[in-house]
């Protein structure tokens, strides 16, 4: 049995974590007509296989017709989404991993021409800068229907099989309820009080937890400090947190901090490079001693020491790295087999995200297997004959085809005419908040030099 820390299996419920790595919910805009289909089961059944004790899915699946997937998201009002989720779940069950599932109305978060046209309803009458739909204001059976359709799809998830379910609360509908930053509203559900900022969500959590019993594992992803003037502070959120934790309808708090409304606010959400790593890590720990509830965190962790940390210092219950887990889905097989030194770096270049912003997919900077896993594997097969191979250039490219070339077994030799490796990653890593860059040079000359490839720099 490890004494690691990261490796100490987690009672959530009646559900057992074989350990305390997680991947937090994302939404690689995979789907396919709304559905998470082979492609998508194909990405979590990798990480379920490496060793991952939970995968979370959807970034988030949109409850409603009127929450128009802006981010090619899972289409949870559906019904034909059943099979596709049972499809998936099976699979990741398969290798052992638990999964779950992301729910979500996106409000004003959305774009007016995408599904089905359907006029984006909030809280707020006002825009959303990344977004720019102008939003209706929600009127009562708006509410009620809403509330509705979130229950709606809870039973469609625990019906294809999900461990549970999260409701996404930063930025998205339920949030823009809470948030006295954009909360409009009068009446019952208007903005005057906590008590009333907070009624749609409970509801909703209320409605949920009807549907699909006690035993089904329900919690929430959401902010608890809006680090913005008139939003949410961290003793309101501190409160928001202790009143989720004795309703009784919560299992676990995901916890982050901070807006999306904005490109510049999501950096702070979700750090790239050049920024400080786990910023909100203590705060969720905050979090944690003050519910007691079971806390999970995901921030920029992108190693596996911080994340051990994370655990070992009673912060986290289940830490998220998600990011590094779209870098190298076999993080935790690696760390079982002490082979952390192994582990393909995330360098917080979020070209996964930007992809995903631009309407295309997520895919990583130096992973070409991420998302690609039905065509191309994450574990090179060796070759049937032994070759010479000679590869000119120690740029990126050059040295992906020496590491895969030297991992099929071929003996290889990179000539290079600059007096280093790296070509025009290098070049940008001299720029003090690229640096990071060059761990996408460092981790293949390891790589490299774990496999004897031969360097001539200089020629």
């Amino acid at each position: 049995m490890s004494k690691d820390p990261l490796l100490q299996p987690y009672q959530l419920k009646p559900l057992t974590l074989r350990n305390r790595i997680t991947t937090t919910s994302h939404e690689p805009a995979y789907p396919e007509d709304g559905m998470p289909k082979e492609r998508y089961t194909a990405y979590h059944a990798e990480r379920a296989k490496a060793g991952v004790a939970l995968t979370m899915t959807a970034g988030s699946a949109a409850v409603s017709r009127d929450s128009p997937p802006v981010f090619n998201n899972i289409l949870a009002y559906k019904d034909e989404v059943v099979p596709w989720i049972r499809n998936l779940t099976d699979q990741v069950h398969e290798h052992g991993a638990a999964v779950m599932i992301q729910l979500t109305h996106l409000g004003r978060r959305t774009g007016w021409n995408k599904g089905d046209w359907l006029p984006s309803v909030s809280s707020s009458r006002h825009r959303e800068p990344a977004h720019r739909s102008f939003p209706k204001l929600a009127e009562d059976w708006d509410i009620t229907r809403i509330i509705s359709d979130f229950a709606d799809a809870a039973e469609r998830m625990k019906e294809g099989g999900m461990d549970g379910i999260e409701l996404q609360v930063y930025g998205h509908l339920l949030d823009q309820f809470w948030s006295p930053l954009t909360n409009d509203l009068d009446g019952p559900y208007g903005g005057q009080t906590l008590d009333s900022r907070m009624k749609f969500p409970m509801d909703v959590l209320q409605a949920v937890r009807n549907r699909v019993g006690g035993e089904f594992i329900v919690g929430l992803r959401y902010t608890a400090d809006e680090v913005e003037k008139g939003g949410i502070t961290p003793e309101e959120g501190l409160e928001i947190s202790k009143r989720l934790a004795d309703s009784g309808m919560v299992d676990f708090l995901n916890v982050i901090r901070g807006r999306i409304h904005t490109d510049p606010a999501m950096t702070d959400v979700i750090p790239v490079q050049g920024m400080k790593s786990a910023p909100h890590l203590d705060f969720a720990g905050e979090v944690k001693k003050a519910t007691g509830m079971p806390t999970f965190h995901a921030a920029r962790i992108p190693d596996v020491a911080t994340a051990r940390h994370a655990v070992a210092s009673g912060l986290l219950d289940m830490v998220g790295m998600t990011r590094a887990h779209m870098a190298d889905p076999h993080i935790v097989k690696k760390i079982m087999e002490g082979r952390e030194d192994d582990i393909r770096p995330c360098v917080g270049a979020t070209y996964c995200l930007d992809r995903i912003y631009q309407a295309g997919e997520a895919l990583c900077i130096h992973n070409a297997a991420t998302g690609r896993e039905l065509t191309m594997p994450h574990q090179i097969t060796p070759a049937e004959t032994r070759k010479k191979v000679v590869i000119v250039g120690a740029g990126p490219g050059g040295l992906e085809a020496a590491r895969v070339a030297a991992e099929r077994g071929h003996d290889v030799t990179v000539f290079e005419a600059a007096a280093e490796p790296g070509g025009q990653v290098r070049l940008t890593a001299q720029n003090p908040r690229r640096a990071e860059m060059i761990g996408i040079i460092d981790w293949r000359m390891a790589q490299c030099a774990a496999r004897d490839v031969a360097f001539r720099f200089n020629t």
